[in-house]
This record gives C-alpha cells, structure tokens and sequence, in this order.
C-alpha cells in the first residue's frame, strides 16, 4: 500500500493550494470519474451508470499541481460520487484518524480561524473537513463568488483526469479482452 498523506504533506498541499489558486486552506480536490467497463458477470444493474454505460468509478484526491494523493478504483458506476466517497479508504482513513488534517488555522491576513478542507463539488456531503458549493437556489452576491472561486480551484482535479484520460486513452472506452 502507498503510504498515506501526513499531515505535513497536507499542510504543505494547503500552501500549495493557496499559491497557485489562491484558496487557501485546502489540502486536495475530490471527484470521481466513470471508467468504461463491460458488464460484469452477474452483476445485474450494479455497474451501470446515469450516463446509460457499464462502469466502474474512478475517485482520486488531487494536490494543486494535478498529482494524485490518493485514488480509489472499483466501486459500482450506479453509485454517486458521494456514496463512492462513504465507501472509500479514503474516508475510513479519515474517519479512523490514520489520515490527520492539520489543526484550524487562521487564514491568510486576517484573524478568522477555520479547518482545512478537501474541495468537492455539489453531490459530496458537507463535513468539517470537506466543503462543497452551496446551493444554486439560494446565492447571494457573497456565496456565488465563494461558489466561483471554489469551481476555479477545483479545476486542479478537472485537469487530472484531463491528463490521465489524454495519456491513457483506452480507459474512455470498454473493452471485451
């Protein structure tokens, strides 16, 4: 197994984050991406997605340079991302403290302490640890650029899976060998 995210690296990804997406306090950005698959035997329904194909569900956590922290392959494409999340190492590991955040902290120039957090999109579930959009119905001026500047730094995880999809195209497409 590859060893686990200290809090140090995690700390210094959070740097990293506020230095080239000027988020600070973030120490990764999560998402899922549907690899294409064949049915599975005896599967059933199991792997077959919103998107109308087989697929198994690619979950990886990404530093602010698009390196993958940690990546979790394999779980049934009909399951959201953040249901893939619940299911994850990722967050037994989180959750049984064998991946450490680093304590509150105040942000940059100012005297507010907050968490640092992993980036999600809207279909993760809200912990102290991971954040997400709020809810498009209910913006004020104030949460849509926190909205805006979210998505921005998000893109760090957009074109991880841009790179490793250009690099490694077969996994776009099922294959039956």
């Amino acid at each position: 197994m590859p060893p686990l995210p200290t809090t140090e690296s995690l700390k210094s990804n959070a740097k990293e984050f506020e230095n080239v997406w000027n988020f600070p306090h973030v120490v990764g950005c999560l998402d899922g991406k549907h690899i294409h698959t064949v049915c599975p035997n005896d599967s059933g329904a199991m792997f077959f997605n919103y998107k109308k194909y087989f697929s198994v569900v690619l979950q990886e956590l990404v530093d602010a340079n698009y390196k993958f922290i940690t990546v979790d392959m394999g779980d049934f494409g009909k399951q959201s991302d953040g249901g893939t999340f619940l299911a994850s190492d990722l967050f037994s590991f989180i959750d049984g403290k064998r991946i450490i955040f680093p304590e509150p902290d105040f942000l940059p120039l100012s005297n507010v302490i907050v968490p640092y957090v992993m980036l999600g999109d809207e279909v993760y579930p809200l912990f102290p640890y991971l954040i997400r959009p709020y809810e498009r119905n209910s913006l004020t001026d104030r949460t849509r650029n926190f909205n805006k500047r979210l998505s921005t730094a998000r893109k760090a995880v957009e074109y991880a899976f841009g790179i490793l999809y250009s690099k490694w195209r077969i996994i776009s497409k099922a294959s039956l060998n």
